[in-house]
Parts: C-alpha cells; structure tokens; sequence
C-alpha cells in the first residue's frame, strides 16, 4: 500500500462525486444515518486524522490525538474536519482533496518507524495508507449510493487493501465484492452479511 494508491483513490472518488447534483447531498448515504454531506466530511476527517497521528514523533499508542470533535446536529458524526456550507460541493471536493494530499503526504515522508494509535492496532505509514484506502472506498460506496451514482473502484486497489489488513477475507470473491462484505455492506455466497467486523493494523496480529 502506497501514496500513489491513496491519491488514486481520492481522484477517483473526487471525479465521481463532482458528477452529483448539487442539491442532492442532504440525502441518505447508502443504509447509513448520515447525510452524503455528512459523510463526505467524515471521510475527510478520517483521512486527516490518520496523517496528523502518523506526524508525531513520540506517538501516544494508547490514544488519539486531542483534536476538538464536534458534532454539527444529533446524530451526525463527530469531526475535526467541516467543510463550508456556501462552498457547495466543489468545495466540499477540495475539503476530501486536501486531506488526502495530507495523508498522502505523510505517508511518504514518515520514518519506517512511526506508528499511528488506532483502535484496530498500531499503524505505520503502509498500513495508515490502507486505512485510508478503505475509509474511501467503502464511504464513497456509500455516498454514491445516496447520490444515485455508479463507483466500481479498481479491482487492484481493493485487493491490496485486503492483503494488508484483511486477512480473512476470502480471496476466491471479487475483489470489491470482498472488500464491501469485510466492511458489513455486501453479502458472498455462503458468508452472511457481517454486522462487526475490524481490520487488522499489525501482520503480527494477523488471526491465525
């Protein structure tokens, strides 16, 4: 997993989102609570979370970063990252954008020896750049859904995505098809839709 993959990623879902109709982003995201809108800012805010925890030097492992959360209604997500309402949705583009370009960023230029706290496991630079590729992947499935859009994702990138930090996801399935049931939004024959499910930071922790 690579910067370069990241930006590829973040291209794509920036060019298919750009398609949506502008007063189209107060609906539904896929079977989620949030609003597209909504959840074009948390993948943002993911994004960027996972840079500015990969930056510091003495990382704290047992916890995040302190960056102020704040929930814009009741129910909505908790982010750092918002993106200016009177920008529209180009502007909201340029909000997801960036803070790809950041995580990217630091993907590249971190020490072979950071780590990043996460809930799922330390994560150096590989594994935050497959964190990463699956906030977007799966979150712009579920914006596109709500758009009325169409996202097919490139089947290399979501079957590195499941060799870095899925190791139990089957390999037999489509690769996207894979990816979409490893995070609870698909079903494979013979395999129920999985209601919890996690990835895997550290190939130490790898289940055996």
């Amino acid at each position: 997993m690579t910067a370069d993959d990241l930006e590829e990623a973040v291209r794509l879902a920036v060019e298919t989102l750009g398609r949506a109709p502008a007063d189209a982003w107060d609906g539904k995201a896929g079977t989620l609570e949030w609003t597209c809108w909504e959840t074009a800012e948390h993948l943002a805010d993911d994004l960027f979370a996972y840079a500015v925890q990969l930056g510091l030097t003495t990382p704290p492992l047992d916890d995040y970063v302190p960056f102020a959360l704040e929930s814009r209604r009741p129910g909505g997500p908790k982010n750092t990252v918002h993106a200016d309402r009177e920008a529209g949705p180009a502007g909201l583009m340029q909000v997801l954008q960036t803070s790809g370009a950041l995580l990217a960023a630091m993907v590249r230029t971190a020490p072979p020896d950071a780590r990043a706290h996460h809930v799922f496991g330390p994560a150096d630079a590989e594994s935050s750049a497959a964190m990463g590729l699956v906030e977007t992947l799966v979150h712009v499935h579920d914006i596109a859904e709500g758009l009325g859009l169409t996202w097919a994702p490139p089947a290399g990138l979501c079957a590195r995505v499941l060799d870095r930090i899925f190791p139990d996801a089957p390999r037999a399935a489509d690769p996207w098809t894979a990816l979409l049931w490893a995070t609870g939004r698909a079903e494979l024959p013979g395999r129920p839709r999985l209601t919890k499910w996690r990835w895997y930071n550290d190939p130490a922790s790898y289940p055996s």
